[in-house]
């Protein structure tokens, strides 16, 4: 029987913590709290492991990222137009009839012939698996708002649309946050606003790519319009304990900022060692990985055994003009990866931090006059020293016009779960077998639940 399930838990978990904590009556939900929290510490231990989402937001177009070889070349060329990587422009990979773009993908090329990185082919939102007779015929149930923006960059990230309130990094945060000797520096955001590290106990902890935990205005680092006595007093009012309980509660939150950001400053002050190169110039992204890279070398300092990281680069919704912008966006995101991955590997801990790619969706193979309309299916790459490299995962998609992946107009229906290829990481990371649905609601739907690109 196909499942649909968008509950914070598994139906059964959930059952079977409320029927052992019948007894709490009124206090229920505190006590379920209580339960999850003693279900985190069950999770799998040992050493230190963190995984870095990198989301191209605006939806990339992966057909130009990841191109076939062969007779498949020559569909995808007929069926591209002018938008077509031309045969001198591709590198053939060795493994996987596959080929990256020369000049913007090499040094991702590269990573995948040291067996460094790998390609998950086709990978989008699904509720159960499906093709274009059943998504056509109606006969499955559907992602809520495909093509959407937002809406999909929610159900990446929380297998549902907007207004999804925890994401699926945050809840791998809550079931490993008891591993880290503060849970604050569980789940770490280098971008805006995100939903992918939000849990049901565990919230992301906002730094500053440039200078790192943002300092408290008027309290920390400054004085209050030049006066010590303004900024003790501005920090006893704001941390002060009170009588009425959301006062007094906004009162630890402050205090906890002010700690925290303490703790980030003293923790990332020494300088990584040996010395990371020189970051590519001006490279938003790159500089976002710097400081994941900075606060990975403080763990220790910092107490954090599992770690959640969100980096990001815009500019990727390329319905017009793609020729132009799309190779310059595809050469900022294979530089920052290859920095990344020298920097970990000198750090010495490359075996245990996994960087992925994901965004809102693929494009359509079909283009407009100048660029392509929203997709869904799209390919990423996952890289690091664990990562079981030189393969594609998942099924490459038919690219002929109405073949078994065509939703129409050239929108290729995913042959891989979002869910599979977050599972196969969070597995990666510690999370139990039987907690993988509390995660990923979805995933009791797909028979393969680990995709097997992680050692």
């Amino acid at each position: 029987m196909t499942k649909c399930v968008t509950m914070k838990t598994s139906r059964r978990e959930f059952l079977r913590q409320g029927s052992a904590l019948a007894i709490a009556g009124s206090a229920a939900p505190f006590a379920l709290n209580l339960a999850s929290i003693g279900a985190a510490s069950a999770q799998v231990a040992g050493g230190y492991k963190a995984l870095v989402c990198v989301f191209l937001y605006g939806g990339n177009d992966a057909h130009n990222t990841v191109v076939p070889t062969g007779a498949a070349y020559n569909t995808y060329a007929a069926t591209r137009g002018t938008l077509a990587w031309q045969p001198a422009q591709l590198t053939p990979l060795s493994v996987g009839a596959v080929q990256l773009p020369t000049a913007e993908l090499g040094p991702l090329a590269t990573l995948y012939e040291a067996q460094r990185c790998a390609i998950v082919a086709n990978v989008g939102p699904l509720i159960v698996p499906t093709n274009r007779t059943t998504f056509l015929n109606g006969s499955v149930p559907k992602p809520a708002k495909l093509f959407s923006h937002n809406d999909q960059q929610s159900t990446w990230q929380a297998s549902a649309p907007e207004g999804a309130t925890y994401g699926w990094g945050g809840r791998i945060g809550d079931l490993l946050a008891a591993q880290n000797g503060n849970a604050t520096f569980t789940t770490i955001n280098l971008t805006g606003n995100a939903v992918f590290l939000s849990g049901q106990q565990i919230q992301p902890y906002q730094l500053d790519p440039a200078q790192g935990a943002v300092p408290f205005n008027g309290v920390v680092g400054t004085t209050l319009y030049g006066s010590s006595a303004g900024t003790s007093a501005l920090r006893t009012i704001l941390t002060r304990t009170n009588t009425n309980l959301m006062q007094n509660e906004l009162g630890k939150v402050n205090q906890r900022s002010i700690d925290s950001q303490a703790s980030v400053a003293a923790a990332i002050a020494a300088p990584i060692a040996p010395a990371p190169p020189a970051l590519p110039a001006n490279n938003q992204l790159a500089q976002q990985l710097q400081m994941v890279a900075r606060m990975i070398y403080a763990r220790s300092a910092l107490g954090a055994s599992r770690q959640v990281f969100l980096v990001s680069m815009g500019g990727y919704d390329t319905h017009a003009n793609q020729s132009a912008t799309h190779p310059g966006l595809l050469t900022q995101l294979a530089q920052a990866i290859a920095w990344w991955q020298t920097t970990i590997d000198q750090i010495g801990i490359a075996n245990d931090v996994t960087l992925f790619t994901a965004s809102d969706f693929g494009r359509a193979l079909t283009p407009n006059s100048e660029g392509s309309d929203h997709g869904w299916g799209a390919h990423h790459f996952v890289v690091g020293g664990a990562v079981n490299g030189r393969q594609v995962y998942g099924a490459y998609p038919d690219l002929a016009t109405n073949a078994s992946t065509d939703a129409g107009n050239g929108r290729l229906i995913p042959t891989t779960s979002v869910e599979q290829y977050a599972a196969t990481m969070a597995k990666w990371m510690g999370v139990t077998p039987a907690n993988l649905p509390v995660i990923l609601p979805n995933l009791v739907n797909f028979a393969q639940q680990d995709l097997g690109f992680m050692t």
